[in-house]
C-alpha cells in the first residue's frame, strides 16, 4: 500500500465533515459592512444576487463565468478528494448555464509533514475530473499550510442572452433536483468511522459526478431559474431562489431523494454544525408541518458538497425533462413547485 493510499485525510482536518462554507448570516454581515461600489455596466451577475458565479460580458456574443471554491478534506482517499473538489468547483458554471473551459488549482498543504505522493494524488484526481469536463488546467497557486485544503478557480463562457440565474422562477414551475441529498451527514459519519466501504463509495460517487450531463440535457429546455445545492443545503439554496424570484416554493419532503442510512446516522448524532447553522438561518423563511421531526428538518438543510442542480422549469416541460434526465443516468426527481403565494417563503409538505 502506498503512502497516499494509507493516509486518512479527514483526520488531518480540524473541521472535517461537510467542508461547509461560512454561514449565510455571518457572510451577509461581512458583505454588508463593505462600502458600496458602482457596478460595471458589463457585470451581468455580481455579488448582490447571491448567485453561484459571477458573469462579465466581453462582447455582444460572449460573457465569462467565474467561480472559486476550496475546502478541507471530506473524504480520506486523496485522489477522491481531488475529484470531489474539481466537480464541486466546476458545478457553479453548469448552474449558470455556461461551458467551463479553464481552471486554476488552489493548494494549501503541509509539505514538510505529509508525503508529496498525497498531494500528487489530489492533483491527479482533480486533473482527471477536469479532463472529463473538457476543462484545461492553466496553472494555480500553492502555500505551505498545516491543514490541507484544495479547490479550484474555474472560468466558463456563455452567451449573454442565455445566462441562468437563481432569480427567474415563475409560479406554476416544477422543481427538479438532480442529485440526492444527505452528503454532509454521510461525510461526517465517514470522519467518525461509521460507514462501510460500499457507503463510502456511494457518497463519493455522488460528489464526484459532474453536473455536466444534467446541464447538457436541460439546455434544450426553458429553465427559468437554476442553482446548485451545496453548502447552504437544499432549503438554503431554494430560499435564495424564492427570494430572488419573489415567489413561494412548496417542497414535498417525501419526494426529495435522500442517500441511504442518512436518517439513521442523523438520529445517532452525525449532523454537522453547518447543517444546524443552515436550519437556524432559515428560521422564519420555512414552514414545516407541525408533526415533522427535527431530524427530518435538519436533513432538508444538510450542508452538501458537490450537490446536484435545482432547476425551475415550466410545468408542461417538467415530466419530459425529468424522463430525459433519468434516461441519461441522472439521479433526478421532481420535488416541488413554485407558487405565487407567500413570496420568498418555502412550505414543506409531507405525504398524506
Amino acid at each position: 500500500m502506498s503512502k497516499e493510499e494509507n493516509v486518512k485525510l479527514t483526520a488531518l482536518s480540524s473541521k472535517g465533515g461537510c467542508g461547509c462554507k461560512i454561514g449565510p448570516a455571518d457572510l451577509a454581515q461581512v458583505l454588508h459592512a463593505l462600502p458600496p461600489k458602482k457596478a460595471h455596466p458589463d457585470l451581468l451577475v455580481g455579488l448582490d444576487t447571491s448567485d453561484d458565479a459571477g458573469v462579465f460580458r466581453i462582447n455582444d456574443d460572449t460573457a465569462i463565468v467565474q467561480t472559486v471554491d476550496f475546502f478541507t478534506p471530506i473524504v480520506d482517499r486523496p485522489y477522491d478528494f481531488g475529484q470531489v473538489a474539481a466537480a464541486n468547483a466546476i458545478s457553479d458554471v453548469y448552474a449558470m448555464g455556461g461551458k467551463p473551459i479553464t481552471a486554476l488549482n488552489i493548494v494549501a498543504f503541509p509539505i514538510g509533514t505529509l508525503d508529496k505522493e498525497i498531494l500528487t494524488a489530489i492533483l491527479r484526481g482533480a486533473g482527471d475530473k477536469l479532463r472529463e469536463a473538457g476543462v484545461t488546467l492553466v496553472g494555480g497557486h500553492s502555500i505551505d499550510d498545516q491543514e490541507p485544503k484544495f479547490g479550484l478557480a474555474v472560468t466558463g463562457v456563455i452567451h449573454p442572452d442565455h445566462i441562468r440565474t437563481n432569480a427567474g422562477s415563475k409560479p406554476g414551475d416544477r422543481l427538479i433536483l438532480t442529485k440526492p441529498i444527505g452528503v454532509g451527514i454521510l461525510t461526517t459519519s465517514l470522519k467518525r468511522g461509521l460507514l462501510d466501504d460500499a457507503e463510502i463509495d456511494r457518497v463519493t460517487k455522488v460528489m464526484t459526478t459532474l453536473n455536466k450531463t444534467a446541464a447538457e440535457v436541460s439546455a434544450a429546455y426553458d429553465i427559468h431559474a437554476s442553482t446548485d445545492v451545496t453548502g447552504f443545503g437544499l432549503l438554503g439554496h431554494a430560499s435564495e431562489m424564492a427570494k430572488g424570484s419573489q415567489v413561494g416554493i412548496s417542497i414535498d419532503q417525501h419526494l426529495v431523494p435522500i442517500l441511504p442510512r442518512v436518517r439513521e446516522l442523523a438520529v445517532d448524532g452525525a449532523v454537522p454544525g453547518g447543517t444546524k447553522n443552515n436550519f437556524a438561518h432559515l428560521e422564519g423563511d420555512v414552514s414545516f408541518p407541525d408533526d415533522m421531526e427535527q431530524i427530518d428538518k435538519w436533513i432538508l438543510c444538510d450542508a452538501v458538497t458537490s450537490g446536484g442542480l435545482l432547476l425551475s422549469v415550466a410545468e408542461q416541460d417538467a415530466d419530459k425533462l425529468q424522463q430525459e434526465l433519468l434516461e441519461h443516468g441522472v439521479e433526478s426527481a421532481i420535488i416541488g413547485e413554485v407558487t405565487a403565494k407567500h413570496p420568498g417563503h418555502i412550505t414543506i409538505r409531507t405525504a398524506k
